[in-house]
């Protein structure tokens, strides 16, 4: 298999670093990555089991590792808000956010703990709640956000006047919203901490497309067998075709390290599909700064009672 990966992590030594969604997956991969370059990291995850193991796996690679792992379930606005409270309480700057997590194709229209279509209210929401819970010691750490997109986000749109469709619900097309807004947010954040002088740089990236959990069997949320999809993913990513779990991150691990890179920049394979992990042209989709715009005083005011000061 060729070569995907050119990439040379700075050193981290001193950098607190939020990665959501590093229990296993790509987020695994980029905490990895991050901890083996120096710095501390901070683990938001829903499963103690499966952060516990996740922190073991990172501490056998990188002895001696600063990780911790904290309780968050991005789909519930008060365990975000929980989340931040005590990162705030504790007051450290933080200088990496990587709004990683994710969730795709439940089997059945699902909601949140507050009543969000599961995808938009987890994929989008839950990082919006935590970006904005966190801006003061983001803004501290005069830190660098990345924002994992998908390719899903190609095609497709988002309403920011309905975030919440319920009539004429699509699940690929839900899935795709959610993704788009993901990646208007992300610009947005980076126009804001610009025209306010927050000192923040704000990155998008995706993955392509690897063979990574999201498609795997998934009980909490119904689904009790990986889709068919992702067995072909698989076997397209072993004959080198398509991207593997490791290459997959290397394009937010760019967008978040490589000295290189600006606020505002979108990073993916060099392929759409795969390969080595470059800066691309953003989606049509998500080229519409009015939009953005529209869309985070949407998202702002959704989340607005669960964001502290």
């Amino acid at each position: 298999m060729p070569r995907t990966s050119d990439l040379i992590i700075p050193d981290l030594t001193g950098t607190l670093a939020v990665v959501t969604g590093a229990s296993d997956g790509l987020g695994q991969v980029i905490a990895t990555r991050l901890a083996g370059a120096g710095a501390e990291l901070v683990l938001p995850v829903r499963n103690p089991a499966k952060g516990d193991a996740a922190v073991a796996r990172i501490r056998a690679r990188t002895p001696g590792a600063l990780v911790s792992t904290r309780p968050l379930d991005l789909s519930s606005l008060a365990s975000v808000a929980a989340f931040t409270a005590a990162l705030r309480e504790e007051g450290r700057p933080v200088n990496l956010l990587v709004n990683n997590a994710g969730v795709m194709q439940p089997p059945t229209r699902q909601v949140t703990d507050d009543g969000f279509e599961l995808q938009m209210g987890t994929n989008h929401l839950g990082h919006v709640a935590l970006t904005l819970g966190l801006l003061p010691l983001l803004r501290a750490g005069r830190a660098r956000v990345t924002h994992q997109t998908s390719v899903a986000a190609r095609s497709g749109s988002v309403d920011p006047d309905d975030l919440n469709p319920v009539d004429d619900y699509a699940v690929m097309r839900a899935y795709a919203a959610s993704k788009i807004a993901v990646g208007l947010f992300g610009r947005e954040l980076d126009a804001r901490s610009r025209a306010g002088g927050w000192g923040i740089s704000s990155t998008v990236a995706h993955p392509g497309v690897s063979p990574t959990n999201l498609l795997a069997a998934q009980p909490g949320m119904g689904r009790d067998r990986a889709q068919v999809s992702r067995r072909v993913i698989s076997l397209l990513s072993r004959v080198g075709v398509l991207g593997t779990v490791e290459s997959a991150a290397e394009p937010a691990l760019r967008a978040a390290v490589d000295p290189s890179a600006r606020g505002d920049e979108f990073y993916g394979p060099s392929r759409t599909v795969g390969g080595r992990a470059v800066r691309v042209p953003f989606w049509r989709p998500l080229d519409d700064a009015d939009r953005g715009r529209r869309l985070w005083d949407a998202s702002e005011r959704l989340v607005g009672a669960f964001v502290g000061d």
